[in-house]
């Protein structure tokens, strides 16, 4: 498995070249197409500068790095636009960040249908969507599906993520929990049995928030990146 010219200009594309060093949104010193001291040489410090031939170079054998760190986490055989695609996604967001995302599961377990879907969770800096990584990750998860069997082609990028309807959905159910427990919640005139039944209302509700916590942390774990 190689990287293909398809891939490497994905890259360079959505990298962009700069010429001299910056800090990328993480705070990183960078320069040329992405490059940083944590990928190698040369090291990346304010003020460095590189030509654009430089930055074709550099790239080249930064790109092979994060190739080699793909390689080794796959389980499954890839075409070479699969492996392209996930090499450019793994050079955005780092071998590590790679090998526990969902994208590398989907893979290894034979879902390739995924894969798409799963790209499309890694759209967020700074706790917010970013426009750019929503194109890249479009663009990844076309030359993924390019690379794919006849059946990937019926599945287009990206498509919502969808929940389960409002009557079967427990985070709903566990809502309307806390809902009646806050408004019985409000007999506060009660005296005797009608505070122990406000005690059970509270822990009621107390318990259905619970259960809203605990259902989205599984949601996130499922859908998750």
């Amino acid at each position: 498995m190689r990287m293909t010219e398809a891939g490497l200009a994905l890259i360079k594309r959505f990298e962009g070249y700069r010429g001299e060093a910056y800090l990328c949104p993480a705070g990183v010193w960078t320069i040329g197409y992405g490059h940083t001291s944590v990928a190698g040489n040369p090291a990346v410090t304010r003020g460095a500068k590189m030509n654009r031939e430089e930055a074709a170079r550099v790239l080249a054998a930064d790109v092979e790095i994060f190739a080699d760190g793909v390689r080794a986490a796959l389980t499954r055989e890839v075409t070479a636009a699969q492996f392209s695609a996930l090499v450019s996604f793994a050079y955005n967001v780092g071998i590590g960040g790679f090998r526990s995302s969902s994208v590398l599961k989907a893979v290894n377990a034979g879902d390739f249908d995924a894969v798409p879907r799963r790209l499309g969770l890694w759209v967020k800096g700074g706790g917010r969507v970013l426009p750019g990584l929503v194109k890249r990750r479009a663009a990844e998860a076309e030359l993924f599906i390019s690379g794919g069997p006849a059946s990937l082609g019926a599945e287009r990028w990206p498509e919502p993520i969808k929940g389960k309807p409002p009557r079967r959905s427990t985070t709903v159910i566990a809502a309307a929990i806390a809902a009646i427990a806050a408004v019985f919640s409000g007999g506060s005139g009660l005296a005797g049995g009608g505070r122990a039944v406000l005690v059970i209302l509270g822990v009621a509700g107390l318990a259905a928030a619970l259960w809203i916590i605990r259902e989205r942390i599984m949601k996130s774990k499922e859908e998750g990146v």
